[in-house]
C-alpha cells in the first residue's frame, strides 16, 4: 500500500507545484488588492447598484463584499470549486481505470498485491495530492494577509480551503465510483463534470429564482461554504459532504474487488445491441407460444 501510495504521490508533484503555485500566486494578488478595493468603497458601493440585482445574487452576497470573507469568497471561493472540481473529476475517474485502459493495471495486480492495498494506496494518493494543493494555495494567501488591513489570522484562512477540500474530495470520489459504473474513463469524466457543472448552476439560480430553492437542497454547493467559513465552520455539512464522499469511495472499492480487469481500451455497456434484441425476440416467441 505505501510503495503505491509514494509512487502515486510522486507522479503527481507536476500537478501539486503547477496548479498550487499558480493558486497560490492568484490568491495573493487577491489579498494585496483587498485594501485598494476597501479605500475605494463608497465608488464601488455606486456602481455595484448599478447592475441588476439577479446578476449580483447569481454570483453571491456583493453587500458582504468588502468584509474578508465576502471578498475572499466572491474574488475566490466561490469559483475554485467548479475549477478545482474539474481537476478532482479528472483525477477520481482516471485514478484506477487510467491505468486499466492504458493496459497497465493487470500487469500491477499480477504482483504480489491485494486490490484493497492498492485502491488504499491510490484512494490516498489522491487525496493527499489534493491537499497539497490546497495547501501551498493557502500558504500564498498566509504570506500577504498580515501586511493587509484584512482582520483574519492564516489560521482563519485555513477554515475555507477545509470546506473546499471536503467538497473536492465528494466529486473525486464520486468520479471513481463513476469510474467503476460506466464502461470507459471518459463516460465517466463527463458524468462527473455535467453533475458538478448542474450543481454550481442549481444552487446559483436558486438564489434569485424560488422555484428552484428545494432542487438546491441536493446540490452539494447548498453545502459548501467558502469564504463564509472563516467566521464559523458549519460542522454538520462539512460531515455530511464527508459522509457522502467516504460512501462513494466504499462503493467503488466493492465494485473494484468484484470487477473483471480488462487488458487495455474502453469497455463496453455489457449488452449488445443485437444481442438484446435477439434476446427480446426470442422471449416474445416463447411467451407467443405458451399463449
Amino acid at each position: 500500500m505505501f510503495t503505491i501510495f509514494w509512487y502515486s504521490l510522486g507522479r503527481s508533484r507536476g500537478q501539486i507545484l503547477g496548479w498550487g503555485l499558480i493558486l497560490a500566486v492568484l490568491g495573493g494578488y487577491l489579498v494585496g488588492f483587498y485594501d485598494t478595493l476597501a479605500e475605494q468603497q463608497e465608488v464601488m458601493e455606486q456602481l455595484l447598484h448599478s447592475y441588476p440585482p439577479e446578476l449580483m445574487a447569481f454570483f453571491g452576497d456583493f453587500g458582504q463584499m468588502f468584509t474578508p470573507q465576502g471578498y475572499l469568497h466572491i474574488e475566490f471561493f466561490s469559483y475554485m470549486p467548479l475549477i478545482l472540481g474539474i481537476y478532482a473529476v479528472l483525477a477520481g475517474s482516471g485514478l484506477l481505470v487510467g491505468d486499466e485502459e492504458s493496459g497497465t493495471l493487470d500487469l500491477l495486480m499480477a504482483q504480489p498485491l491485494s486490490r484493497t492495498a492498492f485502491y488504499l494506496g491510490r484512494l490516498a494518493a489522491f487525496a493527499t495530492t489534493t491537499f497539497l494543493i490546497l495547501l501551498v494555495t493557502w500558504a500564498g494567501f498566509a504570506v500577504v494577509v498580515p501586511g493587509t488591513t484584512m482582520d483574519v489570522t492564516p489560521l482563519d484562512l485555513a477554515a475555507p480551503f477545509l470546506s473546499l477540500f471536503i467538497f473536492l474530495m465528494l466529486f473525486g470520489f464520486l468520479a471513481l465510483l463513476l469510474s467503476m459504473l460506466l464502461p470507459s474513463r471518459r463516460f465517466a469524466a463527463m458524468a462527473g463534470g455535467m453533475l458538478l457543472v448542474a450543481s454550481f448552476f442549481i444552487s446559483s439560480l436558486a438564489r434569485i429564482d424560488d422555484n428552484l430553492v428545494k432542487v438546491a437542497e441536493y446540490s452539494p454547493f447548498n453545502y459548501y461554504q467558502g469564504g463564509e467559513a472563516i467566521i464559523g465552520l458549519d460542522w454538520g455539512w462539512i460531515g455530511g459532504l464527508l459522509g457522502f464522499a467516504l460512501l462513494f469511495a466504499l462503493l467503488a472499492w466493492w465494485r473494484f474487488e468484484r470487477r473483471d480487469i480488462r487488458v487495455g481500451g474502453e469497455g463496453g455497456w455489457g449488452v449488445s445491441l443485437p444481442a438484446f434484441l435477439k434476446r427480446r425476440r426470442f422471449r416474445s416467441e416463447r411467451l407467443s407460444s405458451q399463449l
